[in-house]
């Protein structure tokens, strides 16, 4: 089932996730739903605060991307659900590169990142992993593990380049936004 996924602004996207355990209700049946929300929205990874729901879960397909634009391998790409995930160790050189969030349609920017990240988590089988992510891989987890601790990605802009999207965010905020999936808007008072 498509779930609308929910926009700036939303509190939920500010919470820091809680733990779950295998018996968390229903945790199949959500996983499935983020997969086929997260690819009906074109994303590469769906945190379950987008979702509605202050949990540390997010998964993750950058199988998706492993050709750049020319076609030419990039590096293997993952395709994995993250469940009570915890950094172990980041490094590596920063670099910066462009990002986006089905939260915040329509709003990009540059953000500077470490090239690796040492992550322990659970997979969707409650199989323990520690694992060393790198380059796109790394990038895209430290994305949606921000989620989890109620991070957005517009944070990490530069102070010039927040001030360009401030009021994009306000419109989004707002509903004033049109995207090709649903989406879960704050209420605003009037």
């Amino acid at each position: 089932m498509i779930l609308p996924i929910y926009a700036y602004g939303q509190p939920v996207l500010k919470k820091v996730g809680e733990e779950i355990d295998k018996d968390y209700p229903e945790l199949k049946e959500l996983i499935e739903n983020m997969w086929e929300t997260m690819y009906n929205a074109q994303g590469i990874g769906l945190a379950a605060p987008q979702i509605g729901r202050a949990i540390r879960l997010f998964l993750v397909d950058t199988v998706q991307i492993e050709s750049d634009e020319e076609g030419a391998k990039v590096e293997k790409g993952i395709k994995k659900v993250f469940i009570n995930a915890q950094k172990v160790e980041e490094g590596g050189k920063e670099w910066a590169y462009e990002e986006g969030c089905l939260s915040i349609p329509k709003v990009r920017g540059d953000v500077s990142r470490p090239s690796q990240l040492r992550l322990k988590y659970f997979d969707e089988n409650f199989k323990e992993h520690t694992e060393l992510f790198t380059g796109i891989n790394a990038r895209v987890i430290q994305h949606e593990y921000d989620h989890i601790d109620g991070i957005l990605f517009t944070e990490l802009l530069k102070p010039l380049k927040r001030r360009l999207v401030r009021r994009k965010l306000e419109n989004i905020k707002k509903g004033k936004i049109d995207t090709d999936y649903r989406m879960k808007f704050p209420v605003t008072k009037r």
